[in-house]
């Protein structure tokens, strides 16, 4: 029985619509090997987890050297040196005045700590998240999540969660044009507020560049504006860099593309380049409400993880990773857009640094073409290049590879992509 008939013997799929026929046997930088020897070109990264480069030498290096000293011990009973000095160091590179972490395993399981920490530190029990956002598959954060997609036949989900219209520009709720519209996505929080919640709202949750939703990427000023909402009704701005932290849209954290300060910031994916891992940092006075009691993760800042994201860090550093995703992203979306004037089918090419969404829509009126999506999708793979798929309608186009991709590869694939949606 070979690889693939024990997935559909013993792995439980039905969660996902498929899983690529393809078995991958070893991985190294931006290029993925599957049994036969065929190598593709990693355009996905694991869904945006190995920014630094699948099997990054000097990551396996530090894992290794913790693995020889220590694997587990609980971070939460013994004190232990990788996680004080992770801990330390996420203390230096997030915004603003984030200290302290609590370390989990995922990122549900951060986003989870999130709700708790805001609801404890406000004394507040409402969230207010976006339409078309995801945060997770537990109970708590499928409730935050806006997309009944990823919801049906969940519940019940928690109450007190509220949705506001997501501030997409190419398929705005409210029928405007940017600039012309004056950021009335941001603004109208407050009329969200005042119908959609008991005013009693711990926290406004966003991924500052939405990662599921389709790659939508906010205005310039559009967290500034939400903030200035926050502040009036006394409630925390939580954002989630799961997706879109480290390096992925040429910032190390993408809410500081719009300069604000945020209260608390979940992290996971990109901060271990591979290793599970993730954190939910906040500022010290946030963190300290907290009591005996209220939350733990038994594998949360488990050693071996920590080791690796301290030289994922170092990697990112050295090699000036966020620079170059956002020299390579906006090369790569300069080519998309002129591919976009020749490609009717292409509706909107938008993103930040390597994170590069392409929706493809149908009869000049914005229809998703989510079909012509999935074969786009496979028609990439079979000419060596993997991508991934996304959005509310399934019909945007995800590129989001390891950090450390060669930029003739990007090359290639904007050609291998042109090819692919002439067939499609």
């Amino acid at each position: 029985m070979n690889t693939q008939e024990k997935y559909r013997k013993y792995v439980n799929t039905a969660c996902v619509k498929a899983v690529e026929p393809i078995v991958i046997a070893q991985a190294k930088g931006a290029r993925v090997i599957d049994e036969s020897g065929r190598s593709y070109t990693d355009l996905f990264a694991g869904i945006s987890v190995v920014n630094a480069g699948h099997c990054n030498p000097e990551v396996l290096a530090a894992a290794k050297a913790q693995m020889e000293r220590l694997v587990h011990a609980c971070a939460y009973v013994y004190h232990i040196p990788a996680v004080a000095n992770l801990a330390e160091m996420l203390a230096q590179i997030t915004p603003g005045r984030l200290q302290k972490s609590f370390f989990g395993s995922g990122g549900a399981e951060a986003n989870e700590g999130g709700m708790r920490l805001a609801k404890q530190f406000t004394r507040k029990q409402e969230f207010i998240s976006l339409q078309g956002c995801f945060h997770g598959r537990s109970v708590g954060t499928l409730s935050l999540t806006g997309n009944c997609g990823r919801k049906r036949g969940g519940g019940p989900f928690l109450p007190g969660c509220a949705y506001h219209p997501a501030p997409s520009c190419y398929r705005c709720p409210y029928a405007k044009t940017y600039p012309g519209c004056d950021l009335h996505c941001a603004k109208e929080l407050e009329r969200t507020i005042q119908f959609n919640t008991a005013d009693n709202v711990a926290a406004f949750i966003a991924e500052p560049v939405m990662g599921e939703g389709g790659i939508i990427v906010p205005p310039p000023e559009y967290f500034r504006e939400i903030k200035r909402v926050l502040d009036r009704h006394g409630i925390l701005l939580f954002v989630d860099e799961v997706q879109s932290g480290f390096g992925r849209t040429g910032k190390l954290f993408a809410i500081e593309h719009y300069q604000v300060e945020p209260d608390i910031l979940t992290m996971a994916k990109g901060i271990a380049d591979g290793f599970p891992l993730s954190a939910v940092i906040a500022r010290e006075e946030i963190a300290d409400a907290f009591r005996p009691g209220d939350h733990l993760s038994t594998f949360g800042g488990n050693p071996v993880s920590c080791a690796a994201a301290l030289a994922n860090i170092a990697f990112f550093e050295r090699e000036r990773l966020c620079d170059q995703s956002a020299a390579k992203g906006a090369t790569l979306m300069t080519a998309l857009k002129e591919l976009q004037r020749s490609r009717p089918l292409i509706g909107d090419v938008r993103g930040l640094g390597l994170m590069v969404g392409v929706e493809l829509v149908r009869d000049g009126q914005k229809t998703p073409a989510s079909e012509a999506a999935e074969k786009v999708k496979a028609l990439m793979r079979e000419r060596g290049f993997l991508i991934g798929l996304g959005g509310t309608y399934g019909n945007v186009l995800r590129i989001q590879p390891p950090l450390v991709i060669e930029a003739g590869d990007l090359q290639l694939a904007v050609g291998a992509l042109a090819e692919c949606l002439d067939k499609a």
